[in-house]
């Protein structure tokens, strides 16, 4: 799908460089030239955009996320086809995957786990309250950014490929993930998603997932009938607070676990204020939490938990439920022997149905994939070669993963690679790990290296192998033209430069084109087709617009998201609500059926000296009964002061304001502007505090 690449979709967006390849689309780095900024381009493969049902779910999935708007999920902006090319335009994330970030880091301490398990939730209570579930919530779907914080990718995308055979290759990590209800294939709801967010948890808190196995059949079949090892039995120092939530996240009985992702949220952010916490999930006549004071851990004493579901970590049923639960299993008479061989028979045959059930579901699932072997790649022989001169050709690894070297004290030349893993030659699958063992050199050695030729690198790339030689690399950013944002414009040292172990190298990065600001303008009380000839003209991108119902003239603006005078970078959407117009009154119509109406009760308006006889043709009106006046709309239009570049204008309307004060371009010379009124009333308009005109109107005359 290269071919994509230096090609224009829809006449907008400009495809840079293909990022990620996924089971059911290629994602691409690409540039919006109507918005001028990068975004991520997710392209559907062929095998899928030639199949209509799917690209039906695809783009009827796709919108739906589109509507979820929240800092910790990633914005989908777009979703389109050109021509035979179905796509989907979103955020571009400068970041790395929460499964790369652990990777590095293995274990992470319950600190970061919470930090990053808060934010998940908070996208996934957002997403929840849209009707919109995950359903693949994993690692690889969780991104880290610079700053520490998370966004969650690919909502909806698992729904949209549930209707296929076959899954990809990537789906075969997310066995390790799945609730036991998708295990089964059974129904799921928003629960699922934080049994796969308690699975998460386990990983960043332990350094691996509760649950493995030879084969996902054998993962799936855990997930329905095995039991995680707690997380404390693992590593040392895990609070049991943070234990509880991760555990009752992950009870294998839907209704027990948490009712949602605000519920869970609220435990989170108890633990986060007081990690001395102990939750109570079992006893329903306590409190749902004990507050303790901070103390040694031996003073705490706690219930031991079994080495099943732990019952700890279930929602209490009411305590009546509880107690007719216990007479049923221990006080109840023994049954008859035959009885319990059909019980048993049962139960067998249950476990058996379950057992192939899932053993089919992830046959049909993986089986494509797991049949499409992996490409063999012959591992290059980098041995006596410059680490400089391995990592600046990516050419001679290609479809290998350099792995961060290893650094040793050795006779050969400072940055000399002496030894690889696995040896040259080899044959091993694409994208396999390679680590490199570099010399360091020894104290009489010159352990200088020549500096790296990064200039037209990523940032992320760049930062990432001064890392691995052991130097620190220290970032100034500037605005460029021709550069584009987050690539090294230039080094110092420079290129071939000595570099020794431990120096700082300043990396100079484009902070792309210097971004041109312009004023939003003055949008209320403009006609709305005025209204978006002014958006365009300024330069910027007429958004959402949709009417509703108000006094004031149909077609006029009413209001405008962003407020007049505000500088904000072009290109930049302006939202706009306008006039539909007044709601028409109901007029009330004589019910006959209605029981409280009298059919020989007077009419209000009828003559009472007529005593309900004939009316004989005539209508009897008061004298002195009062006449509304009539309402109607006139266009004023002013002369706008030409010894000034811009004026503010305030309107009056019988001495009231009639609208906010906005500000015009006094070069346009004239401005008109409709006016709703009753009757005869003055007009009055302000130019910056001063009277420019004053008129007495007469509304609904012709």
């Amino acid at each position: 799908m290269d071919n994509y690449i230096g090609k224009m979709l829809d006449n907008r967006y400009e495809i840079l460089e293909s990022i990620g390849i996924g089971g059911m689309a290629v994602v691409y780095k690409a540039r919006c030239h109507r918005l001028n900024r990068l975004v991520a381009i997710k392209i559907l493969k062929d095998e899928f955009s030639k199949d209509a049902e799917f690209r039906r779910r695809f783009h009827a999935e796709s919108q739906a996320v589109a509507m979820l708007s929240h800092p910790n999920i990633v914005s989908v902006y777009d979703v389109s086809h050109s021509g035979d090319t179905d796509y989907i335009v979103m955020e571009l994330i400068d970041g790395i995957t929460l499964k790369q970030y652990m990777s590095q880091k293995g274990q992470l301490n319950w600190r970061e786990t919470l930090h990053f398990a808060t934010q998940i939730a908070k996208a996934l209570e957002h997403a929840h309250s849209r009707g919109i579930i995950h359903r693949d919530i994993k690692p690889h779907n969780i991104m880290i950014l610079k700053d520490g914080s998370v966004k969650v990718a690919d909502f909806g995308i698992a729904r949209i490929t549930s209707a296929q055979s076959t899954l990809t290759r990537e789906a075969l990590g997310s066995v390790h993930y799945i609730s036991p209800e998708q295990a089964r294939g059974s129904r799921v709801d928003k629960r699922s998603d934080l049994y796969s967010l308690g699975v998460v948890m386990y990983e960043m808190l332990t350094g691996r997932p509760p649950f493995d196995g030879d084969s996902p059949v054998a993962v799936a079949i855990q997930h329905i009938n095995g039991s995680p090892v707690l997380p404390t039995e693992l590593v040392d120092g895990i609070p049991k607070g943070l234990e509880q939530i991760t555990m009752h996240a992950m009870t294998a009985a839907v209704e027990q676990r948490y009712a949602s992702a605000t519920e869970m949220l609220a435990d989170l952010e108890e633990f986060r204020k007081n990690p001395n916490v102990i939750f109570d999930f079992t006893a329903a006549a306590l409190q749902k939490t004990q507050i303790l004071d901070p103390v040694s851990e031996d003073v705490v004493t706690l219930r031991p938990v079994q080495q099943q579901r732990p019952a700890a970590y279930h929602r209490p049923e009411p305590p009546r439920r509880q107690a007719e639960r216990v007479v049923e299993w221990e006080e109840a008479p023994p049954r008859r022997r035959s009885g319990n061989r059909v019980a048993v028979a049962a139960g067998a045959v249950c476990i058996i149905l379950a057992v192939v059930g899932v053993f089919f579901f992830l046959y049909n699932s993986f089986l494509k994939d797991m049949l499409t072997a992996t490409k063999d790649v012959k591992v290059p022989n980098f041995l006596g070669y410059m680490y400089n001169d391995v990592i600046n050709n990516s050419a001679s690894y290609e479809g290998l993963n350099i792995s961060t070297p290893v650094w040793i004290e050795d006779e050969a030349e400072y940055g000399t690679v002496i030894a690889q893993n696995p040896a040259a030659d080899s044959i091993v699958k694409e994208g396999a790990k390679v680590t490199l063992t570099v010399s360091q050199g020894t104290d009489d050695t010159d352990q200088s290296l020549p500096m790296p030729n990064l200039s037209g690198r990523t940032l992320q790339y760049a930062e990432d192998v001064l890392n691995d030689l052991g130097v620190t690399p220290q970032v100034a950013r500037e605005y460029d033209d021709t550069v584009e944002k987050d690539v090294v414009i230039s080094t110092s040292p420079s290129k071939d430069e000595p570099l020794q172990k431990g120096q700082v190298v300043v990396l100079t990065v484009s902070d792309g084109p210097k971004e041109e600001l312009v004023e939003v303008p003055a949008l209320r009380l403009r006609t709305l087709e005025d209204a978006l000839a002014v958006i365009d003209k300024a330069g910027l991108v007429k958004g959402e617009v949709r009417a509703e119902q108000d006094d004031r003239p149909e077609n006029t603006v009413i209001e405008q998201s962003i407020e007049q005078g505000e500088m904000v970078p072009k290109g930049t959407v302006i939202n706009l609500i306008y006039s539909s117009g007044p709601a028409e009154e109901q007029k009330p119509e004589d019910n006959p059926d209605d029981p409280n109406t009298d059919p020989d009760q007077p009419d209000e308006n009828q003559n009472p000296d007529d005593g309900g006889g004939e009316n004989n043709g005539s209508t009897t009106t008061e004298p002195n009964a009062p006449t509304e006046p009539v309402t109607g709309t006139k266009m004023i239009t002013v002369d706008l002061p030409q010894d000034r570049p811009t004026t503010v204008m305030s309107v009056y309307l019988d001495k009231e304001p009639y609208a906010e004060p906005m500000e015009l371009d006094t070069a346009q010379g004239q401005f008109s502007f409709p006016v709703t009124g009753a009757g005869t009333q003055m007009v009055e308009v302000y130019f910056d505090g001063v009277l420019g005109k004053s008129e007495t109107i007469t509304f609904g005359a012709g």
